[in-house]
């Protein structure tokens, strides 16, 4: 079942997970997007920031790349901080570049790319914070 919501398969995708791209990253760290990235980089894990209209820019000590094609290396977690119906056009984004774990932020849950990944057989994670369960990792 690629649909996770069980805190020992979330914790199992985290603990085999080295690199996280965040998509929809703000400058603003009153954003959740800002302070879950902090958060998830703290952990250890080597993000990648994606947000076209902050290309070049550095956040969080990274420099902010303007699509998932520029990430140069594989991606273990996509974590999206996008409006649902721009998560369509990520998804196909995530297909050509490819993933591990699709991780919809609360809020960001769009019904058919998540059916249509696990129809693919892909690993989604639907309306669940990262940053919640990087304390699985404790």
């Amino acid at each position: 079942m690629p649909i996770v919501e069980d805190p020992e398969r979330l914790r199992s995708i985290l603990k085999r997970s080295r690199t996280v791209a965040v998509v929809g990253i703000s400058p603003d760290e009153s954003r959740p997007s800002h302070f879950v990235s902090e958060v998830v980089k703290s952990y250890g894990f080597k993000i990648y920031l994606i947000n076209p209209e902050h290309q070049g820019e550095e956040i969080l000590g990274e420099k902010v790349l303007a699509s998932l094609g520029d990430v140069p290396e594989k991606i273990d977690i996509i974590d999206v901080f996008r409006r649902p119906e721009a998560v369509y056009r990520l998804a196909e984004e995530a297909r050509e570049k490819g993933f591990g774990t699709f991780w919809l932020q609360p809020g960001t849950e769009n019904e058919g790319v998540i059916k249509a990944l696990d129809r693919e057989g892909r690993t989604v994670v639907p309306g669940i914070c990262i940053k919640t369960c990087c304390q699985l990792l404790l």
